[in-house]
């Protein structure tokens, strides 16, 4: 257990924030063993994703309010992470929940969302009518980049074990191949000819995931295994950033 102090009063540009739900991910490990710096180094409250209520406001705010419903990925942490029951956050790093979505999926929503965001519209700059492989697309970032990039027209092919495929599919995948085929990436080249673009959200899965390109196209990976350089693919290892304005798009209702 660890016992927190109450926080002081919201800073001239920050908001006090009632905790409701908060995130909770294998990035939190990483946090925990001093591997990815938000800001603040242990002993602390881990979470870097909140969903609550605003309860107070500093003197420079204008875009809260208190009774306001928000939701976040609010680094650089300026006192605690978001698993404390009360969060002192800037409130520029803040959007508001749409109405009638839950607490907790409100609270796990911003880092995969993010991160399917940055990966398809900078890492990877998905375009209308090209393919896009996404290996791990059963798990909640893959499923997100799936949803994003089929509203985009992207012929999307997904990876994920059977008990998926239906959920996959759903979420817009034209078609979906199961991993656990040691042959996954030529089934992928037999259905494209090679995709244009591929994301890998399965830990140890990107030297797989490059086999299935064509040459010349475009990977990003999200776990930190970036494979080596080949047939002229580039090669983007990304890691999830704030980013307030693309989070408000993506909550945004409708």
């Amino acid at each position: 257990m660890l016992d927190l102090p109450e926080p002081g009063g919201p800073g001239p540009e920050e908001v006090l924030v009632e905790v409701a739900a908060a995130g909770v991910g294998n990035w939190d490990d990483i946090v925990r063993v001093g591997a990815w710096n938000v800001g603040l180094t242990a002993p602390m409250a881990l979470g870097v994703e909140v969903a609550g209520t605003v309860v107070a406001v500093g003197s420079k705010v204008t875009n809260l309010r208190p009774g306001d419903e928000v939701l976040g990925h609010p680094l650089p942490l300026r006192h605690q992470g978001c698993w404390a029951e009360r969060l002192v956050v800037g409130a520029d790093l803040l959007v508001l929940k749409p109405p009638g979505v839950p607490w907790g999926t409100a609270a796990a929503f911003p880092v995969p969302a993010l991160t399917a965001e940055q990966v398809l519209s900078e890492a990877l700059k998905v375009a209308e009518n090209e393919t896009l492989l996404v290996h791990g697309a059963g798990g909640t970032t893959g499923g997100l980049a799936v949803q994003l990039a089929a509203l985009r027209g992207v012929r999307v092919i997904g990876t994920s074990g059977p008990s998926s495929t239906a959920r996959v599919v759903q979420a817009g995948a034209a078609e979906v191949v199961d991993y656990h085929d040691s042959h996954w990436p030529d089934r992928v080249r037999e259905l494209t000819g090679g995709v244009d673009a591929a994301v890998n959200a399965v830990s140890g899965g990107s030297a797989d995931t490059v086999l299935a390109l064509r040459d010349g196209g475009r990977m990003a990976t999200i776990t930190g295994d970036p494979p080596a350089a080949e047939r002229g693919i580039s090669v983007a290892d990304v890691y999830v950033r704030p980013a307030s304005t693309q989070l408000e798009e993506l909550s945004a209702p409708g």
